[in-house]
């Protein structure tokens, strides 16, 4: 069976995450790590990529990656095959060590990439290893490279964390007060809830609604052979439900206004219905809370109705007009 395909594009950013097989503690020598971080600054360097975070835990890894040339499966290929080369020669041993493969989610620019290197840095504190000023010392870690400019390879990009927490210099006193920051951000819950801490790790993509919408207009056809679960497929369909409930809204002229102080059974509305049942998968609930219909059986009988309703002849100038 051949593998499912990754989201690829120029200047995608991702939140690459992988664990050892079964949970294997791979990283646990300093010697693996050291190893491992070698690897992927040369995988970076080959690549291209741009580093803005990373660290290394026990049994798996974080990167924040930046591809200007939309070659994430070739260098993480390169990245994981090479370490495992390395590590297997060096152990005299053989086999898989990460569990089967990475994950990858597509990460917004705007305010996400900034939060995602705050939740990156602050890993070890989370698993209780240090606190927040140990950070300083926690070798594995873009945070480390932060505060040693000296030794900090040209594929990391320092600024970005910076940026994002005030635009805070890379100086002395921006690191200290990027330090004050992730201080206050480890010690408020709501701070790491409004910076979306708990989905770091989680779907497809980190971003907004709009910028999920982008990426299925640009990459429907690819998106539909990735590896997503059946959450993530479900977000998708409803991505796709709205956006085509949006264009139909669009063509005729109506908007949020319209949905709310119009009836539930106004022909526009049944019309739109009836496209959406014709052309996509929505369902009874979603197409009723979206334009306001009231409840399921009631989308369901009014549509049944469309070809004696008075919607007919807008529904047939939507199948016309709206492509899908």
């Amino acid at each position: 069976m051949a593998r499912k395909v990754r989201l690829e594009y120029e200047g995608a950013i991702y939140h690459v995450i992988n664990r050892g097989n079964y949970r294997s503690w791979i990283f646990e020598a300093e010697g693996t790590r050291k190893a491992f971080e070698k690897c992927l600054f040369e995988a970076c360097e080959k690549s291209d990529w741009v580093l803005h975070a990373y660290v290394l835990m026990g049994n798996h890894y974080h990167l924040a990656i930046e591809t200007p040339h939309g070659n994430l499966v070739a260098g993480m290929t390169w990245l994981q095959s090479t370490f495992a080369m390395r590590f297997n020669r060096y152990r005299k041993e053989s086999g898989h060590l990460f569990q089967g493969r990475y994950k990858a989610l597509a990460v917004q620019d705007e305010g996400w990439l900034g939060n995602l290197c705050q939740y990156i840095h602050l890993n070890p504190v989370r698993a209780g290893l240090i606190d927040v000023k140990g950070l300083r010392d926690y070798r594995f870690s873009t945070y480390w490279y932060l505060w040693r400019p000296r030794k900090r390879p040209k594929i990391i990009n320092g600024e970005t964390c910076l940026e994002s927490a005030g635009e805070l210099k890379d100086t002395p006193a921006g690191r200290k007060n990027y330090e004050k920051y992730l201080e206050w951000m480890n010690e408020d819950d709501q701070v790491k809830k409004d910076a979306c801490f708990d989905a770091m790790s989680r779907g497809w993509a980190l971003g907004g609604k709009d910028f999920k919408k982008e990426l299925l207009n640009e990459h429907r056809e690819r998106l539909g052979r990735m590896d997503l679960g059946e959450d993530d497929v479900r977000e998708l369909r409803r991505l796709q439900w709205e956006e085509v409930a949006n264009r139909c809204l669009a063509t005729l002229g109506k908007g949020s206004r319209e949905i709310a102080s119009e009836a539930k059974s106004v022909p526009w509305k049944v019309a739109v219905a009836a496209f959406l049942k014709r052309k996509t998968q929505a369902s009874n609930p979603w197409i009723a809370k979206k334009l306001n219909m009231g409840t399921p059986n009631g989308v369901s009988h009014y549509v049944g109705l469309i070809n004696q309703a008075p919607g007919r002849k807008i529904y047939e100038s939507l199948i016309k007009e709206i492509e899908v």
